[in-house]
Order: structure tokens, then sequence, then C-alpha cells
């Protein structure tokens, strides 16, 4: 089992869970998150003044796949999330030791699908 986290720009969650579920992928966990990087902060224009807000808006998300699977969710992420420019995200992958439903008790492989 592997776990995959990437941090997208929110203005490209909406393709990025499109084309998710159109890869198989049926549940995964999301929250808005704050960060700062090379790209630095974004700016937010109020009544013609330009303010930085000194953090950069993104969306970071939470999956659980086997490791069969794992290439095809992060080329899937990178293809609906890249736009080419520098603040498109990152990918983690890292390794799950167990994972148990809660409600049957199926367990790893059986839990995650």
């Amino acid at each position: 089992m592997k776990k995959v986290e990437a941090i997208i720009r929110s203005s490209k969650f909406k393709q990025v869970r499109e084309a998710l579920l159109k890869a198989g992928v049926g549940f995964f966990t999301y929250w808005e998150v704050k960060g700062s990087g090379h790209q630095k902060g974004e700016h937010m224009v109020y009544r013609g003044t330009a303010y930085d807000i000194g953090y950069i808006a993104r969306i970071q998300l939470e999956i659980l796949v086997s490791e069969d699977k794992v290439e095809k969710v992060i080329e899937t992420i990178i293809e609906a999330a890249k736009t080419g420019e520098m603040g498109d995200g990152k990918i983690v992958v890292s390794a799950v030791e167990h994972v148990r439903r809660i409600r049957t008790g199926e367990t790893d492989h059986d839990a995650v699908n």
C-alpha cells in the first residue's frame, strides 16, 4: 500500500478530481492548505490597490492506493494539474504499513477498494 500526497493549485482541483474519478480512484481526502515557496505569496487587489497576502493557497490531496496503481495516479495528477508555470505543486509517495476499514474490519487492499 502507498499513500500519494499531492499539493496542487486550487484552480486545478476540479480537473484533478474529475481525472482521478475517470482513472478509478473512488475515494480520497482533501483540504485547503497554505504554504510558502519559490513562488512567494499571492497578491490580492482591493479597490485598485495590490496587497501581498503572504502565503500561497493550495489544495492537498491524500490518496491510498495499491502499489500497482501508484504510477497511474501520479501521471493522472500531473496531467490534470500541470500548467507549466512555477507553483504547480508537489507529489509525495510514502509506504503505508496497515489499513483497516472501521465499518467492516477489512484490512489493507480490501479496505481501500
